[in-house]
């Protein structure tokens, strides 16, 4: 059975997906951008600041589903500048210290003109 997982701590969904789902010991999350969860507005203007902000929004869903970013299994990391790969690498590796598999790729354009998404592959 899948259980949603929703947590005030984090961004809400900004269109028709669950903030993560639990499957059996697994957790998935979708996507989180550099949203303020509570105005609901970008944080940060640069790679590092955006960064730092969707590691926090994540760590949040993980916490509300009962994990942490030490049981990460795999990360998908979407950036606007592969310019920014290594900005964004130095804030990634403060809060995912696992070694989890990993995709990086650089994308056209994110949701709201964010300069970074990350999703979350977990064991609960």
């Amino acid at each position: 059975m899948n259980e949603k997982i929703s947590t005030p701590n984090a961004p809400k969904a900004i269109g028709p997906y669950s903030q993560a789902v639990k499957v059996g010991n697994m957790l998935y999350t979708s996507g989180q951008i550099p949203l303020d969860p509570v105005s609901g507005e970008m944080v940060g203007t640069n790679i590092t600041e955006q960064a730092e902000q969707v590691m926090k929004n994540l760590s949040a869903v993980l916490e509300a589903a009962g994990t942490s970013f030490d049981n990460a299994v795999k990360t998908t990391c979407f950036i606007a500048d592969m310019a920014d790969f290594a900005d964004f690498n130095a804030v990634y590796a403060k809060y995912i210290t696992s070694a989890p598999a990993r995709s990086c790729v650089a994308v056209k354009t994110l949701p709201k003109g964010a300069l970074v998404e990350v999703e979350v592959i977990a064991t609960i």
